[in-house]
């Protein structure tokens, strides 16, 4: 199943992958042996804790190479003028201004202000051009957002 992602969301999955293949697996490696030659493994709480992790990173590993091979970057063209994936989305609502980027679903992150082009606000706002009116579905009802910029 193809995910979209921006350049940006593929060079961090890329840059993570890289990570725990090549950083965080020597370093386990490394409390493993040092956990080995405590001696007796069945009462070493060491070695149980560096193999939780090992498991742990080698299962995120297969998570973000499944990722990776799966992702496709979302063709951004900011000469369309209208919201889709890499596009920073300028909205007023409830007297209120805020700025989302849209990215793809693993990228969000409503800390960052970056929204899911699968998310009801994400859907809502794609293919929208500046001064649009927008209606979003959200858990307290419907909230009307009104397209100040598109970038």
């Amino acid at each position: 199943m193809t995910k979209f992602v921006t350049e940006e969301g593929l060079k961090k999955i890329k840059d993570e992958l890289f990570y725990r293949k090549n950083t965080l697996r020597q370093e386990i490696a490394s409390a493993i042996k040092e956990a080995k030659e405590q001696g007796d493994l069945s009462e070493n709480a060491e070695y149980s804790a560096a193999k939780a992790q090992q498991a742990e990173n080698e299962a995120k590993v297969a998570e973000l190479e499944f990722m990776f091979k799966e992702s496709k970057i979302a063709a951004y063209d900011k000469s369309l003028g209208v919201a889709q994936m890499g596009s920073k989305v300028g909205v007023k609502f409830n007297g209120s201004e805020m700025k989302f980027q849209i990215v793809g679903s693993n990228e969000a992150n409503p800390n960052e202000m970056k929204i899911s082009n699968e998310s009801p606000m994400g859907k809502a706002f794609m293919g929208k051009k500046k001064g649009a009116s927008v209606e979003v579905e959200t858990p307290g009802g419907k909230v009307k957002y009104m397209i100040l910029d598109v970038a």
